[in-house]
């Protein structure tokens, strides 16, 4: 039976092959978005820009609550170096 199945579904092969691509371009993308040492760097360069006056205090506290949000996340989530998932 499984090789009726396989044999059935090669034409589709390229199609799961794409899916599965992306998948693991959309898991990665999201292990680096939300690494904690990521966000840290994040929010370190968002202080530096405050302290020259590239942004005004508005912009650095929704900037700064995003950037907290997304450490948060990843906490949560035990996202960080040597773990590597988000689940």
């Amino acid at each position: 039976m499984g090789l009726v199945k396989e044999l059935l579904l090669l034409p589709f092969a390229p199609v799961r092959g794409s899916a599965w691509a992306i998948a693991q371009v959309v898991q990665e993308a999201e292990r680096i978005y939300y690494d904690p040492a990521a966000v840290r760097a994040e929010l370190a360069r968002l202080e530096e820009r405050l302290e020259v006056g590239e942004i005004d205090e508005e912009e650095f506290d929704r900037a700064e609550d995003e950037l907290l949000d997304r450490l948060e996340i990843a906490l949560r989530k035990g996202v960080g170096p040597g773990n590597g998932t988000h689940t």
